[in-house]
């Protein structure tokens, strides 16, 4: 297995990540975290092993450096500026096509909450993304770019999550690609309760395991 923590030179930033890629890793996922969030985030992290465990590479990765983090602490426009971080998530995608231990695998994102809309964005930008799996995702967010995102698409919420249910429904209508949206029953929006995170974990694995396959 090889792993390590990264940096990623964007033209206006430099980006921190934790990248792991177990041996015969038959793809990698790269997890775009929720509003407030960071590649620290203890949910993405489970979900992040369980992926490992399937075979699959992992790159968990800060999508704001620490100074933009501080600043939007205080303003929170960063945290919904879905172009902005989709531009953030398509410039790791450019630099992990170029690096010679990740260019040939197939790439997945993970999105929660406000990641999973520039996770939509940036695949619908890009055609070298193979799937895509949202939890407790914000993909009305996407908005226009829903109809472009050619990469199969899971969407998991929670059951209790009644709003964004009602949100990814009609992202669901607005996708015009393999989909599939799954409803996680007594699960609220963060996924607390026992046992829901690890179906979150079950169904993004057979998911990436299914499309990242090389």
């Amino acid at each position: 297995m090889e792993e390590g923590l990264i940096k990623i030179p964007l033209k206006e930033a430099v980006l921190t990540g934790d990248l792991i890629i177990p041996k015969d890793a038959r793809g990698l996922v790269v997890f775009a975290h929720g509003s407030g969030s960071s590649r620290h985030s203890p949910r993405n992290q489970r979900v992040a092993k369980h992926l490992r465990e399937e075979g699959l590479g992992t790159l968990l990765i800060d999508l704001l450096t620490q100074e933009e983090e501080k600043i939007d602490d205080q303003t929170r426009e960063l945290r919904f500026n879905i172009s902005f971080l989709a531009r953030r998530l398509s410039g790791i995608t450019g630099w992990l096509r170029n690096e010679q231990k990740t260019q040939k695998l197939k790439i997945g994102y993970f999105g929660a909450s406000t990641g999973a809309a520039a996770a939509l964005v940036a695949a619908a930008e890009r055609c070298d993304i193979d799937a895509v799996v949202s939890r407790g995702g914000r993909s009305d967010l996407a908005g226009k770019a829903l109809p472009k995102v050619k990469a199969p698409t899971f969407l998991l919420v929670g059951g209790e999550d009644g709003a964004v249910i009602e949100l990814n429904q009609d992202a669901l209508e607005l996708l015009q690609t393999t989909k599939q949206l799954m409803i996680i029953p007594g699960a609220t929006h963060l996924f607390e309760e026992p046992g829901a995170l690890e179906e979150v974990a079950n169904f993004a694995g057979k998911w990436f395991s299914q499309y990242l396959s090389s």
